[in-house]
């Protein structure tokens, strides 16, 4: 071995310490509580989803209480405050809970005739607002579809123009699916739109067509 060179056993000794066991320990403990801060948030989510899903099956029954909806605009507040709280990496686990929380909030303005509340009243960011809006097309369609059965043509064509209204709204933006994928809810709401028009159209050529007497009954 050449005179100065580093013996197998001195280098080990000179070479780079271990990491200590409290930078171990530290990283344990920040996983454990990325651990339960994921799970927080994904049952916080879940519970919203629950919430908006029974509240607009019921929107739709007629059977809505004032307070359902109010539960809704609160969790779905609280659910957007604690992503901007906690930062975003574990957004995509809340991210079909606050659509649907946006949802169900258009839809019950909708149902009650009130006015659409937009992102900053219902807390959110512009994104899940927009995702939203797009499926509550949807839902006016439903409403739609009921007014039909009922034979309130009408009411039938007030709905679809609503429906073509927040269509042409969504239409509106034109933006990097990267931020939001908003191009497939507008194919859809548009699609929705048209296959609506030709039903509300033919329901009223199918009324014109039936007999005076058979109309009033």
């Amino acid at each position: 071995m050449p005179p100065g060179s580093p013996s197998s056993g001195s280098g080990a000794a000179n070479g780079p310490p271990p990491l200590g066991e409290a930078v171990l320990a530290s990283i344990e403990t920040h996983l454990r509580q990325r651990e339960l801060r994921r799970e927080e948030l994904y049952q916080q989510a879940r519970r919203l989803r629950r919430l908006a899903q029974a509240t607009m099956t019921h929107l739709h029954l007629g059977s809505a209480e004032p307070a359902e909806l109010s539960a809704v605009r609160a969790s779905l507040a609280e659910l957007s405050d604690r992503l901007r709280r906690e930062g975003r990496a574990d957004e995509p686990l809340a991210h079909d809970a606050l659509q649907e929380g946006v949802e169900a909030s258009l839809l019950g303005a909708i149902v009650n005739g009130g006015s659409l509340p937009g992102p900053s009243e219902l807390a959110v960011e512009p994104e899940p607002y927009l995702l939203g809006l797009g499926d509550v097309v949807g839902e006016v369609r439903r409403v739609v579809l009921d007014r039909l059965a009922r034979d309130d043509l009408d009411g039938a064509e007030r709905h679809l123009g609503l429906m073509e209204e927040l269509t042409q709204s969504l239409l509106r933006f034109d933006t990097t699916r990267a931020i939001v994928q908003l191009k497939p809810k507008q194919d859809q709401a548009r699609a929705l739109v048209e296959r609506t028009r030709g039903e509300v159209v033919m329901a009223r050529v199918l009324a014109r067509a039936r007999p005076a007497g058979a109309r009033e009954r």
